[in-house]
């Protein structure tokens, strides 16, 4: 006998992505280089309550949930930085997703950069290779994509460019997002990805990794949003928990780089990068900074 849950069954009583607010404040100094940034995350553990609490939470706290900003290369240059996690329980059950803490962090950290990026008025892509300058996996893997995708060309009308570099599981991830606005809503035309997940054993898994990924990560980025009252998650199906369709996919070019690296994993690291080149993109096209998830226009 096969017992199968119901699509509403599932969506209404199982596990879902813990929610995590950040705040961070960032102190400048010359060229808009941070010199202080205090990056504070809350949201729920993963782990806590599960028989991996004693494994993966230490001291109270879950490395999960930090990391992508514990340990950012963006961070270790700057003389005053300080990172704090408050991990309150709630009565939702958690569990894992598709590159776990980085689908939050990246989103966080890629944003914030690009801010200070326009607010020091320098490009976004020269500002984090120089930021980035003692990292050559991740400059290596920005100006790829950022040549493939015609970053420093004028895209075509009504449309603009946003990037994001990511690294989780070892593999470095930058993306270049190509947008327009129609109808009120985020239409994303293209992405151009470059990857440096050390030697590469079978190229196509690795191209159909990424565009899997892209998808799966603009789904979440331009629709993944569950409603809660009372404690009853009020979506059911795709008709109001909607996923990417066909004709919102856009074209994914992937690019590997060259790299005697030690092998990464390819599955999850081309998630993270994908939400916060969108709005980074978004930005640069519309002026709105759009600093929550889905990502939606005033």
């Amino acid at each position: 006998m096969k017992v199968v849950w119901t699509r509403e069954d599932d969506i209404r009583g199982g596990y879902y992505r813990p929610a995590f607010v950040h705040r961070v404040q960032v102190g400048v100094g010359g060229r808009g280089v941070p010199v202080a940034w205090d990056h504070v995350l809350v949201g729920q553990s993963i782990f806590a309550g599960t028989p991996l609490e004693a494994v993966v939470v230490r001291n109270g706290i879950d490395g999960t949930s930090v990391e992508g900003v514990a340990g950012s290369p963006y961070l270790e240059g700057v003389p005053a930085r300080r990172v704090s996690l408050h991990s309150p329980r709630t009565a939702i059950p958690v569990q894992p997703w598709r590159s776990v803490g980085h689908s939050h962090t990246a989103f966080a950290m890629e944003s914030a950069i690009d801010e200070l990026a326009h607010a020091a008025g320098r490009d976004p892509l020269e500002y984090r290779l120089e930021l980035l300058e003692d990292h050559p996996r991740h400059a290596n893997a920005l100006k790829l994509a950022a040549e493939e995708a015609g970053w420093g060309t004028a895209p075509p009308q009504g449309r603009a460019r946003g990037l994001a570099v990511h690294e989780s599981f070892g593999t470095v991830v930058a993306e270049v997002a190509e947008v327009s606005i129609e109808k009120g809503r985020i239409r994303v035309h293209s992405v151009t990805c470059a990857v440096d997940c050390g030697t590469v054993v079978n190229p196509l898994a690795v191209e159909a990794q990424m565009q899997g990924s892209v998808a799966f990560g603009l789904t979440a980025a331009l629709h993944g949003k569950l409603t809660l009252i009372d404690g009853e998650v009020q979506e059911s199906n795709f008709h109001d928990y909607e996923i990417l369709r066909m004709f919102e996919m856009p074209s994914v070019a992937v690019h590997v780089v060259p790299s005697n690296a030690e092998m990464g994993g390819i599955g999850e690291p081309a998630v993270p990068p994908v939400a916060p080149a969108v709005a980074n993109a978004v930005f640069a096209l519309t002026g709105q900074r759009l600093r929550s998830l889905p990502l939606r226009l005033a």
